[in-house]
C-alpha cells in the first residue's frame, strides 16, 4: 500500500531539573552553592532517507517522543543532555503543522533533516541564583517542557519525468518496457491506484526517474476518481509525457483527451503547464492507429506545436520507445526546476488575534484560574521543594501583573487560585 499523507503527534523532551546542593568539605568553611544544571531535552528530529518511497513506517506508528535531559547533580556536575530521537522520511516529504497550517519545511535532499520539535532546556542549579543577599541560595529551576505539536507529511514523489493520460492509455506498460519497474498491468480502468517509480538508464549512461501517475480524468482536480490524491505528485516532475491511446476502438477522441488531462491539470496548478511536454501516441500496434494518430498529429501541427515533441510508440513492439526515451533525456538537460505548490493557511473566515499573556477564568468552586503560556511555562520550571523557590516563583507572578489580575477579576485575601495542578491562597 502507498502512503502519502499522514498525522503524527511529536513530543520533545524535557529539559532536566536543576539541583539545589552545598560544598560539604570538611576544610572548605562556607562551600556555598554546588548544584549542577539539568541537560536539554531530546528534540524530534526529521531526515531523509534515500531508501523511503512511502510513508508507510507511520501508519501503525503516529506518537513519537524524544527522552529527557539527565538533572543536575550536586558538586557543580550537569546533568547529561538526551540523545535526539531521529525519523526517517521519504525525500519529496513536505512537513506542516496540522493545527496553524505553517509549512514548517520541505525535506527533497538526501540527508536534509529538519527539527519539527525542540527539546527544553535544561534547569538552572543553585549555582546561578548567589547573590550578596542570599550567598546560600535554595533555588533552582525545573527543566523546559519540550515542544509538543501535531505534524502533516504529504509525500510528493520526486521523480524527473512524469506519465501523465487517461487510464489504460498504457502509462504503467511504458513504465515496465524502460524501467525495472513491475506495475500492475490488466485490461481495465484504473489498474494503476498508487504512483510507480522506475529508473530508465540509456546506453549513453544517461539516466534519469520516471514516475506513472495515476488517476487522472475529467473532474480531478476536483477530486473526481483519484482526483488530486496523486495531482499533487505532478508537481515536482520537470518533464510531462502526455500519453494519448490511439486505439480506433475506444469510443473516444484523441485531440479530445489531450485537451481534457491539460485543462485539469491547469486547473490544478498552472505553472504544470509551464514544464516541456513530449506528446506520446500509444498502442500503435491496432489496426487502424496509424490513420488515427495522422489525423492527431495534424491537428497539433496547427496549434504550433513542434514536430520534435511528438511521438508515436508501440510498448508492445517497442516501436519508437527508444527515441522517445533519448528525446526525454534531451529535454531534461535543460528542464527548469520548479517548486511545488503551497496550501495557503486559510485566514478569510477569522482574523488573528494573539492569545493573552495572562487570563483570569473562575470555575464551578469559586477557584480563580490562571492560564496563559508564560505563566504555565514559569510554573513548570519552579522548583517549590524550598522555600526560596516559592519566594522566587510569588515574585514572579508578581511581576507578571498577577496579583492585579486577579484583584481585577474580583479575588479577596483567602480565595483559591489555580494553575495547572497546582492550587494557593491568594494574600493581599
Amino acid at each position: 500500500m502507498f502512503v502519502d499523507q499522514v498525522q503524527v503527534e511529536v513530543q520533545a523532551g524535557k529539559g532536566g531539573d536543576g539541583m539545589v546542593a552545598f560544598r560539604r568539605e570538611k576544610f572548605v568553611p562556607f562551600g556555598g552553592p554546588a548544584g549542577g544544571d539539568g541537560g536539554r531535552g531530546g528534540s524530534i528530529i526529521l531526515y531523509v532517507d534515500e531508501g523511503l518511497r512511502t510513508l508507510m513506517d507511520f501508519r501503525y506508528q503516529r506518537h513519537f517522543k524524544a527522552p529527557a535531559g539527565g538533572n543536575g547533580q550536586g558538586k557543580s556536575m550537569y546533568g547529561r543532555a538526551a540523545e535526539d530521537r531521529r525519523i526517517a522520511v521519504p525525500a519529496g516529504t513536505t512537513v506542516t503543522d496540522a493545527d496553524t497550517g505553517e509549512v514548517l519545511g520541505d525535506l527533497t535532499k538526501p540527508g536534509q533533516e529538519l527539527v519539527v520539535a525542540k527539546g527544553g532546556r535544561g534547569g538552572r542549579g543553585n549555582i546561578h541564583f548567589v547573590s550578596p543577599k542570599n550567598t546560600a541560595p535554595e533555588i533552582a529551576e525545573n527543566g523546559e517542557p519540550g515542544q509538543h505539536r501535531f505534524i502533516k507529511l504529504e509525500l510528493k514523489v520526486l521523480a524527473d519525468v512524469g506519465l501523465v493520460g487517461f487510464p489504460s492509455v498504457g502509462k504503467s506498460t511504458l513504465l515496465s518496457v524502460v524501467t525495472q519497474a513491475k506495475p500492475k498491468i490488466a485490461a481495465y480502468q484504473f489498474t494503476t491506484l498508487v504512483p510507480n517509480l522506475g529508473m530508465v538508464q540509456l546506453d549513453d549512461g544517461t539516466d534519469f526517474v520516471m514516475a506513472d501517475l495515476p488517476g487522472l480524468i475529467e473532474g480531478a482536480s476536483h477530486g473526481v476518481g483519484l482526483g488530486i490524491q496523486f495531482l499533487r505528485h505532478v508537481e515536482r516532475t520537470r518533464v510531462l509525457l502526455h500519453l494519448v491511446e490511439m486505439d480506433p476502438e475506444n469510443g473516444r477522441e484523441p485531440l479530445e483527451d489531450y485537451d481534457q488531462i491539460r485543462r485539469e491539470l491547469g486547473a490544478y496548478d498552472e505553472n504544470i503547464l509551464k514544464r516541456p511536454e513530449l506528446i506520446v501516441a500509444t498502442k500503435m500496434d491496432l489496426p487502424g492507429a496509424d490513420e488515427r494518430f495522422a489525423e492527431f498529429k495534424a491537428a497539433l501541427l496547427k496549434r504550433g506545436i513542434d514536430p520534435a515533441n511528438i511521438f508515436e510508440i508501440s510498448s508492445l513492439t517497442h516501436r519508437g520507445v527508444m527515441p522517445l526515451m533519448q528525446r526525454t533525456a534531451q529535454v531534461l538537460k535543460t528542464a527548469p526546476q520548479f517548486e511545488p505548490k503551497q496550501e495557503p493557511v486559510k485566514t478569510a473566515d477569522y482574523k488573528f488575534a494573539p492569545e493573552p499573556a495572562l487570563k483570569v477564568t473562575r470555575d464551578s468552586d469559586g477557584t480563580f484560574v490562571l492560564t496563559g503560556d508564560k505563566v504555565e511555562r514559569a510554573f513548570k520550571m519552579a522548583n517549590l521543594d524550598h522555600e526560596d523557590g516559592v519566594m522566587r516563583f510569588a515574585r514572579q507572578l508578581r511581576s507578571m501583573g498577577v496579583d492585579d489580575a486577579l484583584r481585577q477579576a474580583g479575588a479577596q485575601s483567602g480565595d483559591l487560585v489555580a494553575i495547572d495542578d497546582f492550587t494557593f491562597e491568594f494574600v493581599e
